[in-house]
């Protein structure tokens, strides 16, 4: 799976790097600004995305989620407060929050690369929170 970070901290864009290859996955790149995510996007589509909401340029991640919705990019959110997202995800799979474990982004990672490969049977991770179930507990 191609897969694109968009983390304006680069110590975890790195780490994140590294468990996406270290599972058998090609990053396509790395963005620090929605401006970049923009960018990048349009020289190399990825399959899957991991989104930062706060980036170098202001709270640009959920604009640049809606950019990958309209082009049915799925992806997550990673951030420090998944409250801050809108209430539809911005189109989101889910989220996952910070600060996190690499195993639990292992674990969300094999989920992920199941579901966008078609295996919709599977249990989504601790880890990972799912748009719709986040949607489904807030709401009552």
């Amino acid at each position: 799976m191609k897969v694109m970070i968009v983390e304006d901290e680069m110590l975890l864009a790195m780490e994140l790097q590294w468990e996406i290859e270290a599972a058998g996955h090609t990053v396509v790149g790395q963005a620090a600004s929605g401006a970049q995510a923009l960018e990048l996007l349009e020289a190399s589509p990825p399959e899957f995305a991991f989104v930062d909401i706060q980036l170098q340029d202001g709270p640009k991640g959920i604009d640049f989620g809606r950019a990958l919705a309209e082009r049915s990019i799925p992806y997550v959110f990673v951030s420090g407060n998944i409250k801050k997202l809108p209430p539809d995800f911005a189109g989101a799979m889910g989220a996952i929050e910070k600060p996190y474990t690499m195993n639990g982004i292992a674990n969300a990672l094999e989920y992920i690369s199941a579901v966008v490969s078609g295996d919709e049977d599977r249990l989504p991770p601790a880890s990972l929170v799912l748009a719709a179930d986040y949607l489904r507990i807030n709401s009552k």
